[in-house]
């Protein structure tokens, strides 16, 4: 398969082969035994030195479980010009490193106005990053190419605007492919509302996946299965609420996609 797809894309573009790859783009790529091995080891460590945090005491978690941050806090304002480079930083280690994702997304919305309480939090990151250098993606080089995903949000997260966040990821064998981590465009007006515009955000992504592994790869014979933790989006599309132009999922579950 690689072998073909170097042949076509020299047909058409000018390029050279230059053996196996090992660095590109701030990744490096490990071809084992059984698997692939991306990391972004090199990238992080430099990062933390940028930042002068290589002798940081680890932390278990990128973000503390009780941590509210709000846009306007009591605490004294930090250099924005800063802050916005470790989130720049962060943004990037975030391509192989999705436990990142979501404490990364939260701290990138204060990048206009940081506190020292929000840098607090960036901080925590970094801290969370020195235990984790050695962390990365795994992709097996057997197994199935079913495409696998969850979905879930909070309600009202946002202390600023009450809207919430989705968050959903796919895995292809034996690691993620896509992930995500993003605050909703509106305020949900229940629990139920906020699963079910994730759940939406969610299968688009699937679709455009399976459609990309058809072109790659082979058709996806079999719907791909999302994983929530409750029902009650489904149950929503058996009433008017969600009008007809804004319904999704009801087509692609239909067709036997999702």
């Amino acid at each position: 398969m690689l072998k073909e797809f170097k042949e076509e894309m020299m047909k058409t573009f000018e390029m050279s082969d230059l053996g196996e790859l090992k660095y590109i783009l701030g990744l490096e790529v490990k071809n084992l035994n059984d698997g692939l091995f991306v990391s972004q080891h090199k990238y992080a460590a430099n990062l933390l030195n940028k930042f002068g945090m290589e002798n940081c005491n680890s932390a278990t978690t990128p973000m503390n479980t009780n941590e509210h941050l709000q846009l306007h806090d009591d605490s004294e304002n930090v250099c924005s010009t800063k802050y916005r480079r470790i989130v720049g930083g962060l943004l990037y280690l975030t391509h192989t490193k999705p436990d990142l994702m979501f404490a990364v997304s939260t701290v990138s919305r204060f990048m206009s106005s940081p506190s020292s309480h929000h840098y607090g939090a960036l901080k925590r990151i970094l801290r969370y990053v020195k235990g984790t250098l050695n962390y990365g993606l795994f992709y097996k080089t057997i197994g199935g190419l079913e495409l696998q995903g969850h979905s879930d949000s909070d309600w009202g997260g946002s202390i600023d605007d009450r809207r919430s966040t989705s968050g959903w990821c796919f895995s292809l064998r034996s690691a993620v492919i896509a992930w995500s981590s993003k605050k909703q465009t509106i305020a949900a007006l229940s629990s139920t509302e906020a699963e079910y515009i994730t759940l939406t955000s969610a299968a688009c992504e699937a679709v455009w996946l399976r459609r990309l592994m058809n072109d790659l790869y082979e058709k996806q014979t079999s719907a791909s299965v999302i994983y929530c933790d409750s029902n009650q989006p489904f149950k929503l599309l058996e009433t008017q609420y969600i009008m007809e132009e804004q319904n999704i999922l009801t087509p692609v579950i239909t067709s036997s996609e999702i």
